[in-house]
This record gives C-alpha cells, structure tokens and sequence, in this order.
C-alpha cells in the first residue's frame, strides 16, 4: 500500500483558506487568484489534488452536491486539520525565496546589449505597476470597509502592506537602474560602476549592523544586564 504524501506547504495554504470558511474547487481557485497567487504561486497548480489529499487524511471534509445541472463539491475543514494549522503555524517558517527572469537578465546583460537591458528595466517597472493595481485596489477597499473578508483585516494589512512595499521596491529600483544603464556605452561590457554608486550599496547593506536588537535578544540579554 503506497503512503500518502507529506503535507506541504501549499496543503497548508489550502487548509488556511479552509480554516476562513467552506469552498468549491472553483471557488478555492478563484481565491487562490486573487489572494494567495501573489504570496504562494505554485499553489494554484495544486488546486485539484490537494484538497482531496486533505480529505483522505482527515483534515477536511468533501460535500457533493449540485448547481443545476453541473456537479459542485463544497470542502471544509475539519477539527483534526485546525489542529495541524495551528501546529504548523507555531513554526516561525522559511523566508522569501526571490525568484526574478528580469533580474537574472540584468545580472547577464554584458552578454546583450543596452538597449536589451533597458528594455528589461521598463518591463520590471510595467510588471511592479500592474501588480500594484490589484493591491491598490484591495486596500482602498478596506480603508472604505468594504475589503473581503472584513474580520481578517488585521491580518490582511500586514501581508498587504509588504506586497506595497515590494511593488514600490521593484519599480523604484527599476527607475534607478534605468538611470544608471541609460548612460552605459552600447556594449553593456565596456560600462564602469561609479564608485559613488557603490559607496551608497554598502551604506543601504550596513542597515542589519545598525538595526535594533530583536524582541528575542533583549529578552535574552535582559539578565546579564541585571548582573
């Protein structure tokens, strides 16, 4: 008898969603656009599989059922999959893994040509833009009550406002950037850094060197000041 795979990351994204309130698969895939799709991309590829792995181990529940004629299959979660939400949310978890087609052309852009690179400095701009006028969107949403899912709002803000935050990164550096490239020779490989350039690099990196200790250090620390 073959072993039901281990629960991933994305079986918990979709037991979070579970945990809001019950969902059709179409419905589960809808959410997974709006919401999850900018946070946990891959999880949209599992949409059909993964709830049914829930099932299988206990952790939701399936409910057939119909809309007119067409088959409809409600999901929800069980006692035993709030449990291992809860278990699984105790864990601090993986940080962001960054994962950029543009930024790996511009890394290799002594290989093209100016004009290529500024080409993929605009469209890492356009991208920063479209993305940002969903969550524009969401946000002013909220701001006027009307956000979904208006009990969530305190955690949604958090995610939110690093989206922002990210979005703003992107197309920020993007116009740097493109300052910076517009002035290199057509051949990216005869282009020189300008050492006030990257004077400024190390002085934006020395911000964990200078930063306020974490709530866990001082705590930790606390005693031997007591000493």
């Amino acid at each position: 008898m073959s072993r039901e795979p281990a629960l991933t990351t994305t079986s918990y994204a979709i037991l979070g969603l579970l945990a809001v309130r019950p969902w059709s698969t179409y419905e589960l895939a809808r959410q997974m656009d709006r919401s999850l799709g900018r946070l946990w991309p891959r999880a949209q590829s599992k949409i059909y599989e993964e709830p049914k792995k829930l099932v299988r181990r206990g952790l939701a529940l399936a409910e057939r059922g119909s809309v007119g004629r067409r088959p409809r299959t409600v999901y929800s979660i069980t006692p035993q999959g709030r449990r291992l939400l809860a278990d699984w949310l105790r864990e601090p978890g993986a940080g962001p893994v960054l994962e950029s087609e543009q930024l790996l052309k511009v890394f290799f852009a002594d290989s093209g040509t100016t004009a290529d690179a500024l080409a993929t400095l605009h469209a890492a701009r356009v991208w920063a833009a479209e993305r940002n006028e969903d969550n524009l969107a969401a946000a002013r949403a909220y701001l006027a009550g009307q956000g979904a899912f208006p009990e969530r709002a305190a955690q949604t803000l958090l995610v939110g406002r690093f989206l922002t935050d990210y979005y703003c990164l992107v197309a920020t550096w993007a116009d740097w950037a493109a300052t910076i490239v517009v002035g290199w020779p057509e051949n990216p490989r005869d282009a020189v850094a300008a050492a006030d350039e990257i004077a400024e690099t190390v002085r934006r990196a020395q911000w964990s060197e200078t930063a306020a200790p974490r709530p866990d250090r001082q705590t930790e620390e606390r005693p031997q000041e007591d000493r």
